[in-house]
């Protein structure tokens, strides 16, 4: 039987242009790195992006998955990262659970989501 979530795990060809955005353009403070991946981690939960032979270009088909981080401020942040360049497909809006996201593209194409939860939600997962 399936545990938990332990993880993600984005690969790319160019690990140099994806560690670039996630740590420096959106500010992301890696728990370890190797020439050839760069992990991050929460609690018990690990989003790592890594380098594969097999892997080249953009996301084929980036609606496939989607990476959901939680923010404080998703429309402070969205202005921020707008100013540093970042590629929205939606700007904040406000979900029917309460909360707001907003949705953008990593170099490689993949989108990654912004979840600012309502106040009564802090810390839990959206329903």
């Amino acid at each position: 039987m399936i545990g938990h979530m332990n993880g993600v795990i984005i690969w790319t060809g160019d690990l140099p242009r994806l560690r670039e955005f996630y740590c420096v353009t959106l500010g992301m403070e890696p728990h370890s790195e190797r020439p050839y991946f760069v992990s991050f981690k929460w609690g018990g939960l690990r989003f790592a992006i890594g380098s594969h032979d097999q892997v080249s270009g953009q996301a084929r088909d980036p609606h496939r998955i989607m990476v959901n981080f939680d923010v404080d401020d998703v429309h402070a942040l969205y202005q921020e990262l707008a100013d540093r360049g970042v590629e929205f497909i939606r700007a904040p809006e406000k979900e029917h659970w309460g909360g707001w996201v907003a949705s953008f593209l990593d170099p490689d194409g993949n989108i990654v989501q912004v979840l600012e939860q309502p106040p009564e939600r802090k810390g839990e997962p959206i329903p």
